[in-house]
């Protein structure tokens, strides 16, 4: 019984041995997880796997293997399709080699100052076609169309991430530092970026000072206290928020608790794709809460660790372009006050959620990882432990 799991285990690089197997035969003979598969995979892993550092390798093996295990239940699937999903037809839809022959106006200055002409002769609305603001068409300018560099106007959410700019308004949502599910192998690799200090009130029972005094004191007990021993790393999180990054939240969140967790000096700000000349705690009033970049750098030392967390994916213009900010017009450039901080902060590192293999096809990427002269690690256990090491140093 459960061979076929066991050996998938085993080739995923889990060392399960045959004890391990012969303990969860003997739970599953007792009762333990008789008819729930979440009861099962709990027991399974407590049985199997010794270390946390496999629970990543031994919940892929298991969706694998166990895949649809779950019964379905006799419920009416008859319902009303809903209307957002008919009023998607009107989506254009293009192959590749139809997108391939969508050719871009030519840069950011050109692509705003068309912009501008568009606004001031366009009267009526326009669907499927090449050049007006509309919907479903090639034009540059409007929603559910297709075009290599875009304004993105009156679309709910992104579908080929190829807009340079967005018109409209769009609502992020604070990252939940409560999560707590599978941040267990995040703290444990967070956990090496420390540097040990006793601060505070002596509360603490010093144990080697209070033998040493009773020592000294002909035997009479004489407790000695000291501060608590804590960790004293200065930690500063710019989280990127929205857009592409609503692929990453889950990550993202449990990457945020587990910091929470392990740095009493830890402070965070979001900002959307590229720092510029503002950031924000709240992504509710992100509008009208900004804290100025040239702020951050005043108040927080260079002692502090920069951790930047985004999957670095934007339009190149929104690094190096001043205007080029996707969302509004910024004075400086990105890569300026990328510039500003890397200068600042003594240790600074990006971690990205995206697979490191795909990181070679965005220019954006390349952009960043060339001005963080390559401090750009991937939000795996292998990226984390890279950049701990590297910012301990």
């Amino acid at each position: 019984m459960f061979t076929g799991f066991i050996e998938g285990l085993r080739k995923s690089g889990v060392p399960v041995s045959i004890t391990e197997h012969l303990s969860l035969l003997g739970a599953m003979q007792a009762g333990v997880a008789d008819y729930s598969v979440e009861d099962f995979y709990f027991l399974a892993r407590s049985a199997l796997v010794k270390d946390e550092r496999w629970f990543d390798r031994y919940d892929r093996v298991f969706a694998q293997h166990f895949k649809g295990l779950e019964a379905v239940s006799g419920e009416d699937l008859t319902t009303d399709i809903p209307e957002e999903w008919l009023r998607k037809l009107a989506e254009k839809t293009l192959s590749p080699e139809e997108m391939a022959a969508v050719e871009a106006l030519g840069g950011f200055d050109k692509l705003m100052e068309t912009l501008r002409q568009r606004l001031e002769e366009q009267k009526e609305r326009h669907q499927g076609g090449s050049k007006w603001i509309g919907t479903a068409g090639t034009s540059p300018f409007g929603a559910y169309g297709y075009n290599p560099e875009g304004v993105r106007i009156g679309q709910d959410k992104s579908r080929h991430r190829r807009a340079v700019k967005v018109w409209d308004r769009r609502e992020f949502r604070d990252l939940d530092d409560g999560v707590e599910l599978n941040t267990r192998t995040l703290k444990l690799a967070l956990r090496k970026l420390r540097r040990f200090a006793r601060e505070g009130a002596a509360e603490e029972l010093n144990l080697d000072g209070t033998i040493r005094a009773t020592a000294q004191n002909a035997g009479t007990l004489d407790l000695k206290f000291a501060p608590e021993r804590r960790n004293a790393m200065k930690v500063l999180l710019f989280l990127d928020v929205g857009g592409s990054m609503d692929d990453h939240v889950r990550a993202s969140e449990e990457l945020f608790s587990a910091a929470r967790s392990e740095f009493k000096h830890l402070e965070y700000f979001y900002f959307h794709n590229c720092v510029y000349e503002g950031v924000w705690k709240s992504n509710a009033r992100r509008r009208t809460e900004q804290t100025p970049t040239a702020d951050v750098l005043r108040t927080f030392g260079p002692d502090y660790r920069l951790i930047f967390v985004g999957d670095a994916a934007m339009s190149p213009y929104e690094i190096v372009q001043p205007g080029g900010a996707v969302e509004h017009w910024n004075p400086e450039s990105g890569a300026a006050w990328m510039e500003r901080l890397t200068g600042h902060f003594r240790r600074v590192a990006w971690l990205n959620p995206t697979p490191e293999p795909a990181w070679g096809y965005s220019q954006s990427t390349a952009i960043l990882r060339q001005l963080l002269e390559e401090r750009m690690y991937p939000m795996t256990l292998d990226g984390l432990d890279r950049m701990t090491r590297a910012l301990s140093r």
